[in-house]
């Protein structure tokens, strides 16, 4: 993948104590992109498949741990059916082709959301890249695919309701922790910073549970054209924010 070499490092304004740990983005504006210039949907997808990457890689080049990215969500499915085949086949095109060097870059891929839906082959390659770059140390990508919050906060309580009722959890013991035992994202971290692109001012059923506590960062750049110049800014708007978690600092009035 191409890169500027001028971006490799991170820009000298940044401090990289104040970097987020996790950053999850919702990836919109394929079509729209693709419409602009006149040209077919499946282009913008295609470009927007390569601003994934440098993104991925600009985290790995700054010392972000973690990118979760918006890749397929439940509701998607009401899409034109040629446009979700050709995504089905992209991602499992992409996956086979990239493998290879997301091991050379140390990078760990997980998948998150209901996976059963999906394409055969599709699954195969999605248990291969997970399984293969299981004990990577490097950035942790996490592609969240036919992936829903609502549908994810179901499920988890369907599954402690069972172990309710076969007599496993007490219902006192219910909790936060034991909750986040049951969701897709068990042992990954809560995001610090959601960026959404195309100026969408909505988080459409994405992370609903783990973004409690983000900074959210929206941008009307559409996804295929967000760089690492863009990227940036979504990082320098992050550092000049305070975040509390609901709590107030206290002041001295002597």
């Amino acid at each position: 993948m191409s890169v500027d070499l001028a971006w490799q490092k991170l820009p000298v304004d940044l401090d990289p104590n104040r970097l987020p740990k996790h950053v999850a983005a919702i990836m919109d504006g394929n079509g729209r992109w693709a419409k602009n210039k006149g040209k077919p949907r499946i282009v913008g997808h295609q470009k927007g498949v390569d601003a994934l990457k440098d993104l991925l890689r600009c985290c790995k080049d700054w010392g972000i741990p973690a990118l979760t990215a918006y890749a397929f969500s439940t509701e998607n499915w009401g899409r034109p059916l040629e446009e979700v085949q050709f995504l089905m086949t992209l991602f499992e095109r992409v996956l086979r082709r990239e493998l290879q060097e997301m091991m050379a870059e140390n990078v760990k891929i997980r998948f998150v959301g209901n996976l059963t839906d999906l394409p055969k082959s599709l699954r195969q390659e999605i248990e291969r890249s997970m399984q293969d770059t299981e004990n990577n140390t490097g950035t942790q990508f996490t592609i969240a695919t036919n992936y829903g919050g609502r549908q994810e906060i179901v499920q988890a309580c369907r599954a402690i309701a069972s172990k309710v009722e076969r007599g496993y959890v007490e219902v006192e013991k219910i909790d936060e922790s034991l909750f986040e035992e049951h969701l897709y994202t068990k042992g990954i971290t809560h995001p610090d910073l959601l960026i959404r692109t195309s100026g969408e001012m909505r988080i459409s059923n994405f992370l609903l549970w783990q973004i409690a506590y983000a900074e959210i960062y929206v941008t009307p750049t559409l996804w295929p054209d967000f760089d690492r110049a863009e990227f940036y800014k979504a990082l320098t708007t992050y550092q000049q924010r305070e975040r509390r978690f609901g709590k107030v600092k206290s002041t001295n009035n002597k």
